[in-house]
Order: structure tokens, then sequence, then C-alpha cells
């Protein structure tokens, strides 16, 4: 084998076992980009390339799903994380799983990964020395950005870009140049001179990642390229980003911000991708890597390593994913998805089977405004893991604090004294103390009720106060979380299912339902690992943006033209250096439109093929129903305005299908015991009520059944409450429906 020897253009990615011959394994050193070794295959190995893994690695656990395409076989395994290193945990996991289900390592054809890496880098602000080049003039765009704060009236207040920069200022450094809009003419040409010296005075002072951030860099790249090749000649070991080929569109803050963010975690993502290709060779895995990215779609190893700022919300992204193939498998496609893990609960709108795209305005991480292409996904500190206290002003909290992985809730028996909700969960009597993770990991009552009962004396109330009270909590955080993103945006949440999953989210899911009227719950087959199946039913995805800045009236149809063909070409040659053919992939068109001198954009569908005269005038009249949807008001005299073109490049990959469903015999065959389950009641107070735990894979097809009740398997475990009723149905998922709020 070598590099790029023996390579078919058209990629094992496609399922078409006819043509299959060669394969990308892997990229040599996963941080060289552009080199490959390929592997070289008969027809008899095609069946290999039909087994996937996905790996989704969360704060507390990793989740690992092994599915066979060909015979429809799927099976799971979940493991601690290990957050010194997430690869070894992942690696070991995959290990695991193969060991236990006697499956070839070698045998694997696709590993699809939900990873942390890049956002936790953010969170923790834990990334390499940084560096930036930018325009002269312009050293402090970064740290001025907008006339908005978080907090608009408080003057205590943490400004992220200021207070924790990614770049600090000794190491931002300006250099002439200037390229004039609109026709991107050169006022000033680029002093290269004065390039080298920056990079060799930045590499002086041990910067690891540089950025170069040109003014008007997005009209015309040729200024940021070349600065690039420049720092590369003289600073060969620096991870070089341009703001260009991360975001090309107008907005400098947000651009240069966006680069220097991509700078700031570039190095400890390659890192991260170099570990997990040593430890895929060490556990005999050839299969070819992919890793989820923020819009929905899976990235090569390469496309991660030159921009991880993709990936900054991979798994929440799975999760969407997994959740939306859940409702399609009951023929549900109006959905909220909730993922609640032991960390965080995420929020998701699945509309008609599509996911909503976040705007520019809503794009933020930890403070930091992101312009790249993201499902709207809205996060919040609520998980099994969320400490409960009492603050210095005497108020019950819950949350944002977790006790993660390690020591993790006190319940775990792993050092852990803080209450958690989790522990609230066992002392209420809704988690099985010998079933938790299938029998794998036994509960620590004792220890649950010790925490828990420090936090009731805090408070003055008994123990089991204490902990409803920490579910009353941390429920009405996720359905104030949940009515943000549909109550507060003109969506009537009662139109919807809430796709509950993660390890956390069934144990909530009905009271959270409850409290803002969504009458359905829908539990996935497997519940704590969904953000992990959803890695195997995605596709490959790029997105690209051209800024256009046209308006309505004075519309040029050739330059629309002509750039959306543009775009398209470039996320085909993407492709094409993937190894997918052109005609495997399907291309989507889009636009930010706004009315002239408003500050965001709404996006717009585009028609596939060239714009004329009357798709025009359709796409104006779909912006004013888009704005009247979004803000209740539309203004059908002002012009509109196209800011940006956008191409969305989708190329397929194997994915899972529907999982066979498994049907018991008998209620009574399911049942495992009853027990003390503790609700609040419909008058306000608590009250103890006999509960019957079933195994979730016992329970028979279509039998509905009463809660108060608590549904068992390996992944999760699942609350009925009073007042609710559940049953299997024959796509696998479990079906609450909510006929009682309390």
């Amino acid at each position: 084998m070598g590099a790029g020897s023996g390579g078919s253009t058209r990629s094992a990615a496609s399922v078409d076992a006819a043509w299959i011959r060669c394969l990308v394994i892997r990229p040599a050193g996963f941080g060289k980009p552009g080199t490959f070794t390929y592997a070289c295959f008969n027809d008899t190995d095609a069946g290999r390339l039909m087994k996937l893994i996905g790996v989704d690695i969360g704060g507390t656990f990793t989740d690992v799903v092994f599915a066979d395409t060909e015979t429809n076989d799927i099976r799971i395994h979940k493991v601690p994380t290990t957050p010194d290193d997430p690869s070894r945990g992942m690696l070991g996991a995959v290990r695991e799983l193969c060991e236990r289900e006697s499956i070839a390592p070698d045998e694997i054809g696709h590993l699809f990964h939900g990873t942390t890496i890049a956002t936790n880098a953010v969170l923790t602000h834990d990334g390499a020395r940084t560096g930036m080049i930018t325009s002269e003039g312009y050293r402090d765009i970064v740290h001025i950005g907008r006339h908005q704060r978080p907090q608009h009236y408080s003057i205590r207040q943490e400004i992220p870009w200021q207070d924790r920069p990614f770049v600090r200022r000794r190491h931002r450094l300006t250099v002439p140049e200037r390229i004039t809009p609109p026709a991107g003419e050169v006022l000033v040409p680029l002093d290269e001179e004065a390039v080298r010296c920056a990079a060799r005075r930045l590499r002086d002072q041990g910067v690891q990642a540089i950025a170069v951030c040109f003014l008007f860099s997005w009209i015309d790249p040729t200024h940021e390229e070349r600065a690039a090749a420049i720092v590369r000649e003289a600073h060969p070991d620096c991870f070089v980003t341009t703001s260009v080929s991360v975001s090309p569109q107008f907005r400098e803050f947000e651009r240069f911000t966006t680069a220097a963010m991509n700078a700031f975690i570039g190095p400890r993502v390659r890192d991260y991708m170099n570990r997990i290709g040593t430890r895929m060779e060490e556990a005999g895995v050839r299969a070819e890597l992919h890793v989820m990215s923020s819009n929905g779609g899976v990235a090569t190893v390469r496309t991660v390593s030159e921009r991880p700022v993709v990936t900054l919300l991979s798994g929440p992204a799975a999760g969407v994913l997994g959740g939306r193939w859940t409702g399609e498998l009951s023929g549900r496609r109006k959905l909220i998805t909730f993922d609640m893990g032991g960390t965080s609960a995420d929020i998701g709108i699945v509309d008609e089977g599509r996911f909503a795209e976040a705007s520019a305005r809503d794009t933020w991480i930890a403070g930091y405004p992101v312009l790249v292409s993201m499902i709207d996904i809205h996060t919040i500190g609520a998980g099994g893991g969320s400490i409960a206290r009492v603050d210095q002003g005497g108020g019950f909290r819950v949350g944002p604090e977790s006790a993660g992985a390690v020591p993790g809730p006190a319940a775990y028996g792993r050092g852990g004294t803080e209450p958690t909700v989790t522990d609230a969960n066992v002392v209420l009597g809704r988690l099985d103390r010998d079933y938790f993770l299938g029998g794998a990991m036994a509960l620590d009552e004792g220890a649950a009720g010790t925490a828990i009962g420090r936090l009731a004396e805090g408070l003055g109330i008994d123990e089991r106060e204490a902990a409803e009270g920490v579910l009353a909590i941390v429920n009405a955080n996720m359905a104030n979380a949940i009515s943000s993103r549909t109550v507060q945006k003109g969506v009537d949440p009662r139109d919807f299912s809430l796709v509950a999953f993660g390890g956390a989210g069934p144990l909530h899911a009905a009271e959270v339902a409850a409290r803002i009227g969504i009458p359905e719950v829908i539990v996935p087959p497997y519940p704590g690992i969904t953000s992990a199946v959803g890695l195997l039913t995605t596709e490959l995805r790029y997105d690209a943006v051209k800024t256009q800045f046209q308006v309505s009236g004075e519309l040029d149809l050739d330059r629309l033209n002509r750039d959306l063909a543009t775009v398209e070409a470039g996320i085909g040659h993407q492709f094409q250096t993937d190894g997918l053919d052109r005609a495997d992939v399907v291309f989507e068109r889009s636009g930010d439109l706004r009315y002239v001198g408003q500050g965001y954009e709404l996006r717009v569908p585009f028609p596939s093929g060239d714009f004329a005269n009357a798709d025009a005038e359709d796409l104006f009249r779909r912006f004013h129903e888009q704005h009247r949807a979004e803000y209740g008001h539309v203004f059908e005299d002002s012009p509109i305005e196209i800011v940006n073109v956008r191409v969305a490049g989708v190329g397929r990959t194997p994915t899972i299908g529907a999982p066979p469903a498994v049907s018991g015999d008998s209620l009574d065959a399911a049942r495992v015991r009853t027990g003390r389950g503790t609700f609040r009641t419909s008058g306000g107070g608590l009250a103890d009520a006999e509960t019957t735990f079933y195994l979730r894979d016992r329970l028979p097809i279509g039998e509905r059944f009463s809660g108060p009740a608590v549904v068992l398997q390996r992944d999760s475990t699942t609350v009925v409450p009073p007042g609710s009723t559940a049953l299997a149905d024959d796509a696998g998922n479990l079906i609450i429906t909510i006929e009682d709020s309390p």
C-alpha cells in the first residue's frame, strides 16, 4: 500500500458493492492534510463496509452502537467516559463491544464519532497559545466586538471576548494590506516581508497557532491565502488558519472571532485525532473514520483537523438526528428532541422532518459568536449529575455545576458526596438499585439518601420533599428551555411530540411535557445511546457561503447564478477530494435575506438550478411569510436584500435501518416487581404510590399500561408518572400519552 495508490475515484461510503475496490481508511498521521493511506479489497469485502459503529462521548458516559446494515443487527454498549483522554475510553468501549458480541475489529467498515473535544476546549478555555495577523488598523476588532453585551444593564458582567480572549493583545500583529469592496480592488498590496516578520515574532513568543484575518477577505481571499503560506514557511510547526477558510462572509468581529477560536482549539483537536488514529491501529480497527459536524452531517478527519470549529455541537447535533430518526419510525415528523445526559440537556426542533438551523444572531458558544453552519440547539446545565445546593441568599438551585463522571453522583459509589438529580431519583424510588446499566453498576441508596438528607437539613424540610424539589426545579428549567425555542418563537409545543433520550431524558420527559402541554413523549429503542445512533443516520455534508449583497428590484441574476455555481463547484471539488463522485452528491441551496436596514437575516430555501425572475418573486414572497411567522409582521413595500447565498452538499454514506421490533408475551411477563415511588399529587402534596417496574424488551407491542410505572433497560430508565399511560409500538418506540398534568 502507498499514499494514493490504486484508488478509485468513487467512495466506498456508497453502498454499491459492484464498484467497491479501494477505501480511504485513515489519513496518514491524522495531522497532515492531503495524505491518505488506501487499502484495496475485492468484492467479497463489501460486506465489511456495511458494518458501522457510532461512538458518542458525553460528559459522564461514552455510548457505542454497532449496526450491520445488511442484517439489521444492532448492538449497544455504554461505559464511563475517561475525561483525561476520551480516546482511551472510546476505543476501549469499541474493543469491549467487539469482544462481547464476537465482532472482529477489522470487520468494521465505518466508525462515526461525536466528540466534545472542541466544545470542552472552548468552555474550559484550554487551548493553544494563539496569535493573529490582521489588517493594519484593525488589531482590536476581536476585543471591541459589538455594542451588544450578555447583560445589557450590568456594570460588573464578564465579556468573554474581552476578559477571556482567544488571542492576547500582545499576540495580535498587523500588516499593511487592503482590498476594497464591492469589486475587491487592491488598494494596498500585501506586505509579504511584514507578514514574514510577524510570523517570526509570534514564533519567538511561543505561539502555537496563528489566525490570519484580513478585513475584506470574503470578497477576495488572495491576501489571506498568501499570508498563510508565508506563515507556514516561517513557522512550520504552527497550526495556521485563515478567516476565509472558516467563514467566508462579512461581519468582521464574528468572522475574526470564529477564526481565532478555530486556531485556539486546532492543535488540541488535531492531537486528539492523532491519538484516535493510533488507538484504532492498536485495536485492529481499520474503519473509515468520520466525525459529526455541527451542521448535521459528518466530515472527514482532514476537514476536522483543519477546521475543528465545525464540531462544536458534534454530540448534540447527532442527538437531534437520532431524535428525528426515532420520530419517523413511528410516523411523527413534528418533534422536539430532548437529550438529557449527565451534565446538560439539549433541546432541538424538527418540523416536518427538517431540523431548524441556527441563524447568525443565535450562534454563540460560551459567550463567543461562531459564524459556521449549525443545527439550532439550545443547551442548559441540567443533567443527572447536576448538583443541588442552597446558595448564599438561601435560594434552592440545581446546576449548572455537575458531578460529572468522576466522582459522579453519590449513588455511583465513586466518592461523590454532593446531592445530584440522580440521587434525588434514587431517593424517590425511580431508579432500580440492581438494574442500573443493566445490572453492570449497583446504585448506593444509602449514599444517595445521605447526600439528599444534608440538602434537606439545610432547607429545613424532609428528605423526600428535598428530593422532589430537586426534580421540580430541574424539570422547570428544562420546560422553560423548551418554551424559549417554541412558545417564544410563535411555535405551539402542543402540536409536537417530545422525543426523550440520553441517560436521564426518559426519567424526566413525561413531567417536563406535562408542564408545557406536550401531549406525547416518544422514548427511542435505545434512549441512552440515541446520539450514537444518530451518527449512523446521517451522511457526509459540507456547507459553503458567499456574501452577495443584492437588493430586490436591482438583482443581477447572472452574478447570482454565477456565484451559486461557483460555491457548488467548490463543494463538489471537496467531495471529489474525499473520493465521492459529483453524481453521488445532492446539493441544497438557500440564502440569508433581510429587509434593507435590518441587522440580521432569515434563512430561506432557494430553488435548484438557475435563478429566473419568477424564482426571485417566489423567494421574496416566502421571505415575507417567514418574517411574519418569526416576528408577527411584514413590510411588504420595503426592499429585500439577499445578503448571503449558501449551498449544502450531502454525499451518501451507509445508514442504519429501522430496528426489528421486539415483543414480549404479556405485561405480566414483563413485570419485574412493584415498589414504592413518590410523586407529587394534583393537590400539591407528596404521596407514595405502588409503582410497577417492567423490562423494556419484554413489553408486548400495543398493550397499554398505566402509571406510575418504571421501565428498565440497559442504557436508560423511563418513568411513567401517575395520570399517564404508555405502550410499546411496532416501530420499537415507547409512546407515553400525557393524560393528566401534576
